[in-house]
């Protein structure tokens, strides 16, 4: 699961928004109004330890009544029935990643305990892999305009391009285009406790999976036993703050690789100027002298350097990705053997990203002064690569969202506990920070004093939190911290298996494991 490098392309203002209560009671009757029916299990074609199925509900549930589409879901057993807690729906995040993928393996990624006590039941969710999933033309995603626009002629070409995008999603992929967000999604969720026979469920939620979590728990709060939201999403945010909060922890992330080398002898830079290295590389790549190590008939260009370094502080894989640029610098083809060669296109995250967010940039002179807050802020990253891409990926298209913003409000719910890095490149420390202050009284925040995207499982004292909670329901007491694990410096990039986050695809956006 190490970042993807195969190929290329890859809390300072808030702008918090309000939130109307009849609409998630009115969505919550709307669910309930479904009569949902059961599942037929079936061994999983993939792996037939674990059982697949599919649940049919409505694209809209306004209408319970319309169109349907199969939610594709699968599940792992408890392996101590004695133990057996009930079930823990689990979600990769994305938006865009596949829960039957992350259930079917999930073997590898929670501890024995937390298998015991749980049947884990993960779900595709709407629009995407095998619950039908939103199609885009390959043709029309390749030839993206970029999302640093030079002028008002190229700002608009920016925004035409993603209405067109819009048009073609929905003219291959139907109504599932228009219903992908969020707030579809947790009701989708419920389906599945309700169709289970469960009066209660768990959760475990990463990144984008955490806004699913924190929304679930605001309209249904009183049908969860305990949740787990790693690496948090802030829902509350402006379009200011969003993209001042992504630029600033994208760059304190390459900070935090920087003093990685200046204290590590196992560096390929150790000695030397990194900072001076790094910009040097990227001036080279403005020059058009730095060659695709993969193809050598192209150029790289500097976006996709600071994209490849992003992806690399997922992990953080500090080593891989400082062996990477040296040999880039030099010239020297990069082994294919070190990168990881999975190039599946997430053609949601417009379908969805667009319709929980509403972050309008209207014209150019806005998105300039936009753009110098983000350099401002991140220098070194030439602003935030992953804010920056989610912002302007949504510019042209409506303002008014199906899940706009809102402070997250969670009233009838158990405590929830949440989890975070200091240093994480994606969901900013400064995210869980405001999420949980909004939510005190229902949730605790646990922080991890180092690196990287995603929480569970980087040492004893993150596992042990977690799975005693899920227990227990004993939380950490009220400003816990577990101290920073130094990443090993022996692996490759790409390369191994690993419980740890990968990075976003290659010049897809998104807050993925």
């Amino acid at each position: 699961m190490r970042p993807a490098m195969r190929a290329f392309g890859v809390a300072l203002a808030s702008g918090t928004l309000l939130f109307s209560a009849g609409v998630a009671s009115a969505q919550t009757t709307e669910v309930q109004a479904y009569q949902v029916p059961s599942i037929d299990w079936k061994p999983c074609a993939e792996d037939p330890t674990a059982e697949c199925g599919s649940l049919r509900l409505p694209i809209d549930y306004k209408k319970p009544d319309g169109e349907k589409f199969d939610l594709a879901v699968a599940r792992r057993k408890a392996t101590d029935p004695a133990k057996r807690a009930g079930i823990m729906l689990i979600n990769p995040g994305g938006p865009g990643g596949s829960g039957v993928s992350f259930a079917i393996g999930s073997k590898e990624y929670f501890s024995a305990d937390v298998q015991a006590r749980f049947d884990i039941i993960g779900w595709d969710p709407r629009g995407v892999a095998r619950s039908q999933p939103v199609k885009c033309s390959l043709e029309l995603l390749t030839r993206a305009p970029s999302s640093y626009p030079a002028n008002q002629a190229e700002f608009d070409a920016l925004a035409a391009y993603n209405r067109e995008l819009k048009e073609d999603c929905r003219k291959r992929s139907g109504p599932i285009s228009d219903h992908a967000d969020t707030g579809a999604t947790i009701q989708d969720m419920d389906a599945i406790r309700r169709s289970l026979g469960e009066q209660k469920m768990n959760y475990y939620g990463i990144s984008y999976g955490t806004l699913m979590g924190q929304q679930y728990a605001e309209r249904y709060g009183d049908k969860i036993r305990a949740m787990v939201i790693d690496s948090n999403m802030d829902h509350s945010l402006g379009t200011w703050g969003f993209a001042a909060t992504e630029a600033q922890t994208a760059q304190s992330s390459f900070d935090e690789w920087v003093k990685w080398c200046d204290r590590t002898a196992a560096c390929a830079l150790h000695g030397k100027d990194v900072r001076e290295f790094w910009h040097n590389l990227l001036a080279k790549a403005d020059r058009g002298e730095v060659t695709d190590p993969f193809d050598p008939t192209r150029k790289a260009e500097a976006r996709q350097i600071i994209g490849a370094a992003f992806g690399a502080f997922y992990g953080p894989d500090w080593k891989g990705l400082t062996d990477f640029l040296v040999e880039l610098d030099s010239g020297k083809p990069a082994p294919t053997r070190a990168f990881a060669a999975d190039q599946e296109v997430n053609a949601v995250f417009q379908a969805a990203f667009c319709s929980d967010w509403s972050l309008p940039v209207r014209s150019f002179a806005e998105y300039k002064a936009l753009e110098r807050m983000e350099n401002t802020i991140a220098p070194d990253m030439r602003g935030g690569s992953l804010g920056h891409s989610a912002i302007t990926g949504c510019v042209g298209l409506p303002e008014k969202v199906n899940n706009p913003q809102h402070r997250l409000d969670i009233d009838n719910a158990p405590k929830i506990l949440m989890l975070n890095a200091l240093y994480d490149p994606a969901t900013a420390y400064s995210w869980a920070v405001n999420a949980h202050r909004q939510t005190k009284d229902t949730t605790v925040l646990l922080t991890y004093e180092g690196w990287g995207h995603g929480v569970y499982g980087r040492s004893d004292c993150t596992n042990g939190a977690v799975d005693t909670y899920l227990a227990t329901l004993k939380t950490p007491k009220k400003g816990a911290r577990c101290e920073a694990v130094e990443p090993p410096v022996s692996q490759t990039l790409g390369a191994g298996k690993s419980k740890l986050p990968a990075g976003p695809q290659p010049g897809i956006p998104g807050w993925i494991r």
